[in-house]
């Protein structure tokens, strides 16, 4: 029996649908179709290199290291269809694609998965074989995608001001008979806030990731810093409602009229924001220049596809910012939310995990 997991699954579904259909829409800040582009040519990493599907009226002719074969477009649409039908209809994560292993075989795919290490899942050309090639990512709109992953590299350090506690205090606070319960964090920032704590931004925990941070802005630790402050004490998690709270707030002080007319801050946040969508991490230097990321092929649940990337970053900037999230990550894993001393002085980390909104 051949299984595929969701993600593999949307992948061959992507790639069998823009060769059946042959056209690709572009989406717009509100997530609906603003233009429609006409595929020439799908650049794909397979088993043993990259291999070139072209678009030749009703037939598709694929040129790799094996050979040139043409096949009716019309077998790639059913075989999407397919596809999206079975993953619909199935609530597992791993589901039977038998049915599509001879098709597969044909076409000589073995990996359901294209085999990069630049986060590319394809290579597109619109309009014509001649046009620049776009790398593209392949996203379903259906899960919790995550632009930032959490992990330790992505915590936020705050020094605890305002009282000094005692080393039996500090035990008793951080102390939990479930330690992966994220709502530990805020009980123990509100209990020591209750006992006259405070709590200031004080650094990155990562030297790479403040980096990366400071890339984007200089202030833009400060600015999340606030963001994550009230993820967890006031439970507001949309990137566009904590960016009016942070506005509200306004923690760099800065003049109404930059924050009001000007929109600082939601500008700094859509900078973070497509930073991450083009591939920059916690762990890995990033020096701001474009990488092997252009853009992302999002799905929906209808087989509906979009295309978001450098060809219409305004609108994807926008669609980021209100269909993005903060998450809860995993207290125990991720190492924060626990009171801590370091050189004489105690801090909280919180974690930044930034994920799409699901649809």
């Amino acid at each position: 029996m051949l299984e595929a997991t969701r993600r593999e699954a949307n992948e061959l579904y992507v790639l069998f649908s823009l060769l059946g259909h042959g056209t690709l829409p572009a989406g717009n800040a509100e997530g609906e179709n603003a233009a429609e582009f006409p595929v020439a040519m799908v650049v794909r990493q397979e088993h043993n290199g990259p291999r070139r599907y072209i678009l030749e009226g009703d037939e598709v002719r694929i040129e790799g290291t094996d050979g040139t074969r043409r096949f009716p477009r019309e077998d790639f649409r059913a075989a999407a269809e397919w596809l999206l039908q079975t993953a619909n209809s199935s609530s597992e994560p791993e589901f039977d694609i038998s049915e599509l292993e001879g098709f597969l075989d044909a076409l000589c795919i073995y990996d359901m998965e294209a085999q990069t290490n630049d986060r590319t899942d394809l290579h597109l050309a619109l309009w014509s074989t001649d046009a620049p090639l776009m790398g593209l990512r392949i996203q379903s709109r259906q899960g919790g995608f995550p632009l930032i992953d959490g992990g330790r590299a992505a915590n936020l350090k705050f020094e605890q001001t305002g009282i000094r506690f005692s080393a039996p205090a500090i035990h008793k606070i951080n102390w939990s008979d479930d330690p992966e319960n994220v709502a530990e964090v805020a009980r123990r920032i509100l209990y020591m806030q209750g006992l006259g704590a405070q709590f200031r931004y004080a650094d990155v925990a990562d030297k790479v990731f403040k980096s990366n941070l400071l890339l984007v802005d200089t202030n833009l630790p400060r600015v999340l810093a606030t963001m994550l402050m009230a993820l967890h004490l006031d439970g507001t998690a949309r990137v566009d409602e904590l960016t009016t709270l942070v506005e509200e707030k306004n923690p760099l002080k800065l003049k109404d009229e930059l924050v009001t007319k000007h929109g600082f801050y939601r500008h700094k946040l859509r900078q973070l924001l497509l930073a991450a969508a083009y591939g920059m991490r916690p762990t890995v230097t990033w020096n701001g220049r474009a990488g092997a990321v252009d853009g992302w092929i999002l799905t929906d649940r209808q087989g509906g596809l979009q295309l978001y990337g450098r060809t219409n970053e305004q609108a994807f900037a926008d669609w980021l910012f209100t269909h993005t999230r903060l998450e809860k990550g995993s207290p125990e894993g991720d190492k924060y939310g626990l009171l801590e001393r370091e050189n004489g002085a105690y801090y909280l980390k919180l974690n930044l995990k930034i994920t799409l909104t699901r649809k």
